[in-house]
């Protein structure tokens, strides 16, 4: 089985007050391991909901989401019966996040808010938080704090700590959303490269049509349902 993850008609739906709103709809969906699959969608079209359902921060309202972990053969995990303490050890175990607004400890230096996703890993992997650093280009910039840093570079650091936790799995939240066009071509060039460089299986969201070029496949999701699967530009028209 080379599936990571696995939807089967994942609805959620948010009280609001009187009303319900259907964040996602009866989504079915299967990622491949070591693939670069984009989330596309316009605001409120659950994006970021289908973000945190795989990631195991958010419970689907019905429906399966399973994790299929290494090597083959292991026992799956299903993520929407799970407990918390095993949701939180999976989350701290297989998944890096990169979010929007960075989310760095500003009272830390770059160095130690890498080190931060060390300490808390319990599958230590080829890079520690300084060659993390070196891998994103900013080993020079350990003793720095985030706000002596542009932004590009507070979300190179928050790259280099999702990587340093040597996880399977890697998330990205509008991860150029906060970005001048320039700096966010630069960030999906690094993507890019911990995408092929160390197999990482990368799911990433955006608003923005012209970062799916980057990508293995395109997920548009519409009103909480998928409108469509298709080729992204970086996989051959043949390619499964």
């Amino acid at each position: 089985m080379n599936t990571v993850l696995s939807l089967k008609d994942v609805s959620k739906i948010y009280p609001m007050g009187e009303l319900e709103v259907r964040a996602l709809d009866h989504v079915s969906l299967e990622v491949t391991r070591g693939e670069l699959l984009m989330v596309l969608g316009q605001s409120g079209s659950g994006k970021s909901t289908l973000l945190n359902v795989l990631g195991g921060m958010d419970r689907p309202t019905s429906g399966e989401v399973t994790y299929y972990p290494l090597p083959e053969g292991s026992k799956a995990l299903r993520l929407d019966t799970a407990r918390d303490s095993v949701l939180t050890k999976f989350r701290r175990t297989y998944v890096g996040f990169v979010f929007q607004f960075f989310n760095l400890i500003p009272t830390l230096t770059a160095l130690e808010n890498v080190q931060v996703a060390t300490a808390l890993n319990s599958r230590p992997g080829p890079f520690n938080a300084k060659s993390s650093l070196d891998v994103v280009g900013l080993g020079n910039r350990g003793d720095h704090f985030p706000s002596q840093l542009s932004g590009g570079q507070q979300q190179r650091v928050a790259i280099a700590r999702a990587l340093a936790s040597n996880p399977e799995l890697l998330l990205c939240d509008e991860p150029t959303g906060n970005l001048d066009s320039e700096t966010g071509e630069q960030v999906l060039t690094l993507l890019t490269r911990v995408h092929r460089e160390f197999g990482k299986t990368v799911l990433m969201i955006t608003h923005n049509p012209e970062s799916i070029r980057i990508a293995d496949r395109v997920v548009e999701l519409k009103d909480g349902k998928v409108d469509s699967i298709r080729a992204g530009a970086s996989r051959p028209a043949d390619a499964p």
